[in-house]
């Protein structure tokens, strides 16, 4: 596997291998890009503006204003920022498999004895891209897809979610 560089980031943006809806300049890096807060789940409640307070010892989820789209030769690692770490932030983060379309909903937990800020918009994990030696036979959504085309905090599969 080889790391897309800022350069090839772009270029795959411009042919179509990669989508990053609403991208933001400034969430470009050498080698990736960081997504930013859409909204957080915390305690059974939804926010998606202002200032969320996340309790001491709290698991909570992020969704990402981006939506991204991978080619079926891309694929992508999840890295918490370093800024939400040294506030006591642990995430539990997967790939971003090769063929994958939607936003991401991540995982984490303030495991701080300090009540954590988290602005809405803020610059939360960056995505890592990666080629792989090849594409893949079946890409995610043909493979299994259970969240293809999310949008939001999801925390179940769109297929098991309960029916109105």
């Amino acid at each position: 596997m080889t790391i897309l560089s800022d350069r090839d980031i772009l270029h795959c943006m411009k042919t179509g291998r990669i989508g990053i809806s609403d991208y933001s300049e400034k969430s470009l890096t050498p080698n990736g890009y960081d997504l930013r807060v859409a909204e957080i789940s915390v305690n059974g409640s939804i926010v998606k503006e202002g200032t969320v307070r996340i309790p001491p010892k709290t698991m909570f989820f992020v969704s990402t204003v981006e939506r991204v789209k991978m080619a079926d030769d891309i694929c992508g690692n999840l890295w918490l920022r370093t800024t939400w770490i040294r506030k006591g932030t642990v995430a539990a983060f997967g790939m971003v498999d090769a063929g994958f379309e939607g936003t991401l909903t991540l995982g984490s937990y303030n495991t701080s004895d300090s009540e954590l800020e988290i602005p809405i918009g803020e610059r939360y994990c960056q995505l890592v891209f990666q080629t792989m030696s090849s594409p893949s036979e079946k890409s995610y959504e043909k493979r299994s897809g259970h969240y293809q085309g999310q949008t939001g905090v999801t925390l179940t599969p769109k297929n098991q979610q309960p029916q109105a």
